[in-house]
């Protein structure tokens, strides 16, 4: 005999509703765990492509600086051949009687953001630049000009140097 309270018997579908309360969460924080990973690789992509970009942007700044220099040395205003004692000669050369413009632009340095490249220069004149950089390049191969870069293990080792090609020597 049975005496107090009658025994309550459950319903099935309460049951395994109760079941399922615990994996409908593990479920959940699986997912959160996942997204969270895929955003850190997404980051990973978007922060090697846009230093790619930069290195690109680099090149192109450096063999505009490059080029102005050798177009500067060519020029002979004045019957004498040499380089500019300040970047924005290059822009504004009054050396002859018509002006020359051998850059349209003074670039900043794509990698630091900052106009503060490294001048390489032969006495007072500037023969070259390069960046401030320490970071270390994803590009390693070259051809041309920039051939020497192959072997540079810095972005301050890529010198823009008027007339010749290589890295820092």
């Amino acid at each position: 005999m049975q005496t107090g309270k009658p025994l309550r018997r459950s319903h099935p579908a309460r049951v395994q509703q109760r079941r399922q309360r615990g994996f409908g969460y593990l479920m959940a924080l699986f997912a959160v765990s996942a997204l969270g990973l895929l955003a850190a690789a997404a980051g990973q992509v978007w922060h090697t492509t846009a230093q790619r970009m930069r290195e690109d942007d680099l090149l192109f700044a450096g063999q505009q600086y490059r080029q102005a220099l050798d177009s500067y040395f060519a020029s002979k205003a004045g019957g004498v051949q040499q380089y500019p004692q300040r970047l924005e000669e290059l822009l504004d050369d009054r050396r002859s009687q018509v002006t020359l413009r051998h850059l349209r632009r003074l670039y900043p340095d794509p990698i630091t953001g900052q106009a503060d490249w490294v001048l390489v220069t032969a006495g007072e004149r500037i023969v070259g630049l390069h960046s401030r950089s320490q970071q270390r390049p994803i590009k390693h191969s070259f051809a041309g000009d920039d051939a020497g870069f192959s072997t540079a293990e810095r972005y301050e080792q890529w010198v823009f140097r008027a007339g010749a090609s290589g890295a820092a020597p």
